[in-house]
């Protein structure tokens, strides 16, 4: 059965139903039961109940507990380089929607290397390649230059860019890529097809199978999430967890990360259809380590700087760190929109500092792709 499949034979229902009426009993079980690694989906759906919200303290001690088993006080650092603005969908939520009327950018391969050798000044070793929707800006091809100038001087190089056929992923992987990240932004359709309204990321489908074709074409990591603020967060995180466990399945040789960006203000004005506090928010980024222990929590510069402090011993084991989010804007002569604003303006060193002085080791580096020989899914 492909996920899709999957998706469509989910209680959603049921489930929030069963988050709503959870009970004090029922949060103690999945709180027993994530120990032992036996959580099910609506386990899950207690952890993210109102009523797991009053034992918010209780949450957060057994997720800081299983982070530091199966990952120890370590936070991996790495920096988004976005190569281009230009887009060929029309997405409501997105800065880089096609209809806004914003200053556009791709960056030449000589460009983004100069970006690049920016980053490795500051410490990173892990970049994220980040671009808008544009298949024929940022083509396989021009991501292949890329990457060529890029591969020799960046350990660790990913991508957040248009989705692509599996023989495409392998491509990339070969030029040296090795990880890819694709958010679903919704797993619920009608929303989805609100908010994606023209351009290829209308094809939920195609997007929702990602994961499996850039795994299954010999990508290392993984990397799946939602946009909090475009649905009911309860039903997109219990879809998340479904997805995540699927993956975990199906290409357990690549190490897989989720994300639950919220939505932040952006270039077209976009009001998110459903909010998500803070509190909701640390509880879920809990919840999501108890049902997911062995995958990676990514959080990004969206947040502010007291709460990424506070998440950071809660789950989380990847952070950005002095992002920008337009072409251009490390070397700080910026001729392009950013996509969304952004929270925490700390640099790299001083993000540094702070993990230590949270009694964490900040990880620039952690592989070397003489490693990477074997197949995947």
């Amino acid at each position: 059965m492909s996920f899709v499949q999957e998706l469509d034979h989910l209680p959603f229902e049921e489930l929030e139903a069963a988050a709503l009426s959870s009970n004090d009993d029922s949060v103690s079980r999945a709180l027993s039961r994530s120990a032992l690694g036996g959580l099910d989906l609506h386990d899950f759906a207690a952890l993210i109940s109102p009523a797991a919200g009053k034992r918010l303290e209780d949450l957060a001690r057994v997720a800081h507990a299983l982070t530091v088993q199966r990952f120890g006080r370590t936070i991996q650092l790495f920096a988004p380089l976005y190569v281009s603005n230009e887009c060929v969908s029309t997405c409501a939520y997105c800065g880089f929607s096609r209809p806004n009327q914003v200053s556009r950018l791709t960056l030449s391969p000589k460009d983004v290397l100069e970006e690049a050798r920016l980053l490795l000044g500051q410490g990173f070793r892990h970049i994220l390649l980040v671009s808008g929707d544009h298949p024929k800006k940022v083509s396989t091809s021009y991501l292949e230059e890329v990457i060529g100038l890029l591969h020799p001087i960046v350990p660790s190089i990913s991508l957040e860019v248009a989705t692509f056929p599996e023989e495409d992923y392998r491509r990339l992987a070969s030029a040296g890529v090795e990880g890819v990240v694709v958010y679903q932004e919704t797993y619920k359709r009608d929303t989805y097809s609100a908010v994606h309204l023209k351009g290829p990321k209308r094809n939920f489908q195609w997007r929702l199978d990602t994961p499996e074709r850039a795994a299954r074409a010999g990508m290392r990591r993984i990397g799946i999430g939602v946009l909090l603020g475009l649905a009911n967060w309860m039903r997109d995180a219990l879809a998340l967890v479904a997805h995540a466990r699927y993956l975990m399945r199906r290409c357990w040789q690549s190490f897989l990360t989720v994300s639950v960006p919220r939505l932040r203000p952006a270039a077209g004005g976009f009001v998110p259809l459903h909010s998500i506090g803070d509190r909701e928010f640390v509880q879920l980024v809990c919840s999501l380590r108890l049902a997911l222990p062995e995958a990676g929590i990514v959080l990004s510069t969206r947040e502010r700087p007291e709460l990424r402090d506070g998440l950071l011993r809660l789950g989380v084991t990847h952070m950005s760190a002095g992002s920008r989010t337009m072409p251009g804007g490390y070397k700080g002569q910026v001729y392009a929109e950013p996509q969304f604003e952004l929270e925490d303006h700390r640099t790299p060193a001083e993000m540094a500092e702070r993990v230590r002085a949270l009694g964490y080791d900040p990880v620039w580096k952690d592989w070397e792709a003489v490693l990477h020989g074997y197949d995947h899914c």
